[in-house]
């Protein structure tokens, strides 16, 4: 069961119903831009620009698309506004494409490893990384493969309960030493248990802390450093979690984040409410870290991978 397999009729329509906020507020600004209007001037181009930036495209991203079409309008010497939703489409599909690809398994399906997967997932408090843990355990086992959670964000109580709901929702094992716990201790035991149980995929949960970066950096390198005592190339993945309605914020944290630790890949959570899907293209442009996952609704099953194609045919139809 390969990636894309996942993109059944009714995936698709998730997805489309999980854009369609940001599809509505998107095209709403982009017709009123372009009314009255036969061609794309420097007054369509300057109320676009203001229409990406208010759709959470970031402006470094935003100035990036405006002038490949600037340049589309001065080489073809006249563009229509009816084909400018054609070249938005080909311009956030290129800027995409230009995602810095990294090794990492695609979608929940992977050949037999000789150890385990490892995953560690970050993000601050409130993003729904916890959830994503859930549903991604979730997710891999149904694809057939053996997970276990290890719950090394300590620093909260509820953090460490939660992951322990997820766990027996899903039917995963999940090692947890309680609150106040040595994260790394926590995720030293949970790679240990998962050799011994040859399982296919591990996940470590970690704290949400930001208020002190150094702290945070330092608690996320011992992490890293005691696991690879028992797997050395190990986490294959770091995931950041992030919060697609908070917008900009989003992108703040994205750059917190990538500071503190080896971000390799991102899951951006609660695109289903918000009109702020613009964000996907604008981190994914300016950090070149793939995004990996989207979530598009509460469903166990609506944490889809992140598949470019899909998501601009979702966005533009």
């Amino acid at each position: 069961m390969g990636i894309f397999s996942f993109f059944s009729k009714e995936k698709k329509q998730d997805l489309d119903k999980g854009l369609e906020k940001t599809k509505t507020s998107f095209f709403g600004k982009l017709s009123k831009a372009i009314v009255g209007k036969s061609k794309v001037d420097d007054e369509v181009l300057d109320n676009l620009e203001e229409i990406l930036v208010t759709s959470d495209v970031g402006v470094d991203t935003t100035l990036k698309i405006i002038e490949r079409i600037q340049n589309r309008v001065a080489r073809d010497k006249f563009l229509g506004t009816s084909e400018l939703n054609q070249i938005l489409r080909e311009e956030i599909s290129a800027l995409l494409d230009e995602t810095t690809r990294t090794e990492l398994i695609e979608g929940f399906d992977f050949p037999k490893r000789e150890v385990p997967y490892v995953i560690m997932v970050v993000g601050v408090n409130g993003v729904g990384k916890t959830t994503t843990i859930g549903k991604l355990a979730y997710q891999f086992k149904a694809a057939g493969k053996s997970v276990i959670l290890g719950a090394a964000d300590t620093f909260r109580a509820a953090a460490v309960s939660q992951l322990e709901i997820w766990a027996e929702r899903v039917g995963v094992p999940c090692v947890n030493q309680g609150m106040g716990a040595d994260p790394a201790s926590v995720a030293y035991d949970t790679l240990k248990s998962a050799i011994a149980r040859q399982a296919d995929v591990v996940i470590i949960d970690t704290a949400g802390r930001l208020h002190n970066k150094i702290n945070l950096m330092n608690e996320l390198s011992k992490i890293r450093n005691v696991m690879q005592k028992l797997i050395p190339d190990a986490p294959h993945e770091v995931l950041l979690v992030l919060d697609a309605s908070t917008g900009q914020n989003a992108i703040e944290q994205a750059r917190q984040f990538t500071a503190a630790t080896e971000v390799n890949a991102l899951a951006l959570t609660k695109l289903d409410g918000t009109a702020k899907g613009g964000v996907v293209i604008g981190i994914s442009d300016q950090f070149k870290i793939p995004v990996k996952y989207i979530g598009i609704g509460e469903k166990i099953t609506d944490l889809q991978p992140f598949i470019k194609e899909e998501f601009v045919d979702s966005l533009f139809n």
